[in-house]
């Protein structure tokens, strides 16, 4: 594995993740995530859900930033957008990719990422992770890795800070789900061609995202 792989799933890259529970809070509000089963449960429908789509689309870019003269980043850019149906997921998806590029930029200094920053003004979450992976010099592989990691650990962590929930039992529970993340990224990885990109949907993540974004009180942004 790449070593820089490991700076890009670090809760500790300031690039705003951890002002997203990828909506656990609104569940915990909803009363459907209340305890360590309803959160796994939650967790493995979010990994094989948006979070397996996540991947595939963050792969997708890695490899697409390997074409030079040959990138359309504002095509793929929209791949994102046809697969993310909630307006509010847009906006978190968005607001992530922002703070990526921007951090990305800074880390690895490449005219990749510049290039995409000239295309896309804030690109999607996947889109930057995918660039950022590839000037970091991860494979497509690790980059959907990388993907499929932050789709379970955010709402991990937030679920630990909503509920107090034992923290060692958390990442038992996370443990528990890396042979779906190594699946999951390895087929990821092996997707030819856009046309071939998943697009699994998870309506009740739509509907939470779209109640929290009307919620008054609110924790995390999403």
């Amino acid at each position: 594995m790449n070593p820089s792989l490991l700076l890009l799933t670090d809760s500790r890259l300031p690039a705003g993740g951890h002002a997203h529970s990828g909506g656990v809070e609104r569940a915990v509000a909803a009363g459907s995530v209340h305890d360590a089963p309803s959160l796994a449960a939650f967790l493995r429908g979010r990994l094989h859900t948006a979070g397996a789509v996540a991947a595939a689309l963050t792969a997708a870019a890695r490899t697409h930033a390997a074409t030079p003269g040959a990138r359309r980043w504002a095509e793929l850019d929209a791949e994102v957008d046809a697969r993310t149906s909630s307006p509010a997921q847009r906006d978190a998806s968005r607001t992530q990719g922002r703070l990526l590029l921007r951090v990305a930029r800074r880390v690895w200094p490449s005219s990749v990422l510049e290039e995409l920053g000239r295309a896309v003004r804030d690109p999607h979450h996947p889109i930057a992770l995918g660039a950022a992976a590839h000037v970091a010099g991860a494979t497509s592989e690790e980059a959907a890795l990388a993907a499929a990691y932050h789709a379970i650990t955010a709402p991990a962590t937030a679920a630990v800070r909503l509920l107090g929930l034992d923290p060692v039992a958390v990442h038992a529970l996370l443990a528990g789900l890396t042979p779906d993340l190594s699946a999951i990224a390895a087929r990821a990885g092996s997707t030819s061609g856009w046309d071939s990109l998943p697009a699994h949907s998870a309506p009740a993540l739509d509907l939470l995202a779209e109640q929290h974004a009307q919620a008054e009180v609110r924790l995390f942004v999403s």
